[in-house]
């Protein structure tokens, strides 16, 4: 990019829009293929730039569906294709962003440069992790995180007080006992064999940290969809072990023999799904 560091605009939504526009121009904008996207949806045929996609949608806001897979392959791109990609996402929900700032910094006694960045950074949070694309809507998933975060910001101006002891308005800090954190009962069913070894991170960072699936599957060489119907399985499982207590009591021989037993079933079919996979290749291969 051209543009200097004298002239970067100071408000961080003007200077994602200096940077959408110069992704967007020639010779290489920005741009999506319209035709992977699926058909039926009422989207113009062929390659368009994500500047005149977003044009598109704001003058087809009843578009639902079109809009639903354009944002769930924009949100996609910007978790698996790089950081134009986030700026492309930016930019397209820049209408929306800068309504909201309108409207929280009516009011509002702070910057408005601070709510611009606050909406933002809810907005990115939003599309790098909380957005899960199987549900509907996920354009309005985006712009909810940004809303949220702004109007949080607008609470936290409205509620601060000065505090001169500020010991007796907290009171005592002695940390609680995690019994029964998630993070524990996770472990715990690690040990028991409700959850294996291999899921454990993936399953903290997707049900517990909020973190987006896409990257995580990619990371482990599986499907996006292969990962969700595995930590489905671990939801129910887990479900199954509160419910009967195995998970927050303490689990019999018999229990534990049996949890150890079906574990052990798992990873066999896991291997042996895998060795089938390593010699199809060779042959797919050759017929190919």
């Amino acid at each position: 990019m051209s543009a200097t560091s004298t002239h970067w605009p100071n408000s961080p939504l003007d200077a994602a829009e200096v940077a959408f526009t110069a992704l967007t121009c020639d010779p290489e904008p920005l741009s999506i293929d319209l035709e992977v996207l699926g058909p039926d949806l009422g989207l113009p045929a062929g390659v368009m730039t994500v500047s005149a996609m977003r044009d598109w949608l704001l003058t087809h806001p009843r578009s639902f569906e079109a809009r639903d897979a354009v944002w769930v392959e924009v949100i996609r791109r910007a978790r698996l294709d790089g950081p134009q990609w986030v700026i492309g996402a930016v930019g397209m929900a820049l209408p929306a962003l800068r309504r909201y700032t309108r409207q929280l910094c009516n009011g509002y006694p702070g910057d408005p440069d601070d709510m611009e960045a606050e909406i933002l950074s809810g907005f990115l949070a939003a599309l790098h992790d909380h957005v899960d694309l199987a549900r509907p809507a996920p354009y309005a998933g985006l712009c909810r995180a940004g809303w949220r975060a702004g109007f949080k910001l607008r609470q936290q101006a409205a509620e601060v007080t000065p505090v001169e002891d500020v010991e007796h308005v907290i009171g005592p800090r002695t940390p609680q006992i995690p019994y029964g954190h998630p993070d524990v009962l996770v472990n715990r069913a690690v040990r028991l064999g409700i959850l294996d070894a291999d899921d454990e991170q993936s399953y903290i960072d997707v049900r517990l940290g909020r973190r987006a699936i896409e990257p995580i599957a990619a990371g482990r060489g599986l499907t996006t969809d292969a990962l969700r119907m595995r930590l489905r399985r671990i939801d129910t499982r887990i479900a199954e072990a509160l419910a009967s207590g195995l998970l927050t009591g303490v689990a019999s021989p018999q229990a534990a023999d049996a949890l150890a037993a079906q574990a052990e079933r798992r990873a066999n079919l896991r291997a042996a799904s895998r060795r089938h996979a390593r010699h199809d290749t060779p042959q797919a291969a050759a017929a190919a």
